[in-house]
């Protein structure tokens, strides 16, 4: 059974599952909901806690499997945790699931309560066996990353848990924009701010310059949400993305192969559509799933065969010179030469085309 994170409280309250299962990347949102799974299991009398991490294909199973099988001790009830930080538990790690929810799912014993702990998982592995029976066996929560455009209202409502709230308007929204724009990608440091707002400030309405002057830039920055603001037309967080990139010190080959890839899968799609393909068709065709067919669903149809080409052209001598290679008219810098490409691609769709100047340069609608 899946619930949502908000769900999360109200059937911790109804009575506890013999099982949750945390999925996700985000370290606040699955610490927040261990805790309170935590909480809630020693107030039902769960008094001894067992930790098992599941470290490498060799992992030992047998004490898990035990452990679930044995009576405790020193208590009557106790939590098991089980934490796969690879996702992966392996041939002999799914069947010891398997059978490990098989003993969960006992009826009449509620002396054992387990959570189970995982990073983000694709849609094979969520199709796999094993994930089948921890879904079966108790509640499964997808720990979502907040997305950029939900973030100010996630922030909002962070700030009145304790008492705080941004001015009405104009103004509380440009606040809490920037706020975002300060925390974006690293939810553990917008928690830390506004607990740091919480005590600078008493309750009540804060000011633009009140949350300027206490929120450090502690956005973290990664390869797919430079695409995703390409992809979607955002325009000034696109090159803000890029900035973050490069100031962290990632590599700018692989900024560039994420970026030629969608390219090159754009292609592969807008061929399809050009044979006569229907949408749903063309996006098989560029392989895109997930996150990834979404954008395109959005772009895909507005792109040209001869936008895509001169695109594709442009990828190719931005990876020779990420590599040291040098072409002229193009900037020796191969993060100048990827501020070019991502403008380049944002250029191509007409909706964002204008605020995209002929010499590279942002041009903000006023």
């Amino acid at each position: 059974m899946q619930i949502r994170l908000e769900q999360l409280d109200a059937q911790l309250a109804r009575g506890l599952k013999p099982m949750y299962t945390l999925v996700g990347d985000e370290p606040l949102l699955a610490q927040e909901a261990a805790d309170a799974i935590r909480a809630a299991a020693r107030a039902a009398g769960f008094s001894e806690r067992r930790v098992f991490t599941v470290s490498g294909a060799h992992f030992d199973w047998s004490g898990v499997i035990g452990a679930a099988q044995a009576q405790s001790l020193f208590a009557d009830r106790q939590l098991i945790e089980i934490r796969i930080p690879s996702g992966k538990p392996g041939k002999d790690g799914s069947e010891a699931l398997q059978r490990y929810c098989e003993r969960v799912a006992s009826p009449g014993d509620d002396s054992l309560l387990t959570l189970v702990q995982l990073p983000a998982l694709d849609w094979q592995q969520q199709k796999a066996a094993w994930f089948g029976a921890l879904d079966a066996a108790g509640a499964v929560l997808k720990l979502e990353t907040v997305a950029r455009t939900q973030l100010p209202a996630w922030l909002a409502q962070r700030l009145a848990r304790q008492g705080q709230r941004v001015r009405e308007g104009e103004e509380g929204q440009r606040t809490l924009a920037f706020f975002a724009d300060r925390v974006e990608g690293n939810l553990l440091a917008a928690h830390q701010e506004i607990q740091k707002l919480g005590l600078l400030h008493p309750a009540g309405v804060l000011g633009f310059e009140q949350v300027e002057a206490a929120v450090l830039n502690v956005a973290r920055y990664d390869v797919v949400k430079l695409t995703e603001a390409v992809w979607t037309g955002q325009v000034a967080r696109a090159l803000r993305v890029l900035d973050g990139l490069r100031h962290e010190g990632e590599s700018a080959v692989m900024v560039q192969w994420m970026l030629a890839d969608d390219i090159r899968a754009l292609a592969r799609g807008r061929a399809a559509l050009d044979r006569g393909q229907p949408l749903p068709l063309a996006l098989k065709e560029a392989r895109a799933w997930g996150l990834r067919e979404k954008l395109f669903e959005r772009v895909l149809p507005v792109l040209a065969d001869h936008q895509l080409a001169h695109l594709l052209d442009a990828a190719s001598l931005c990876d020779g010179l990420c590599k040291g290679l040098r072409h002229e008219g193009w900037p020796a810098d191969p993060w100048d030469a990827l501020r070019r490409l991502v403008l380049m691609a944002l250029q191509a769709q007409p909706s964002r085309g204008k605020q995209v100047a002929a010499n590279g340069r942002l041009v903000l609608r006023a």
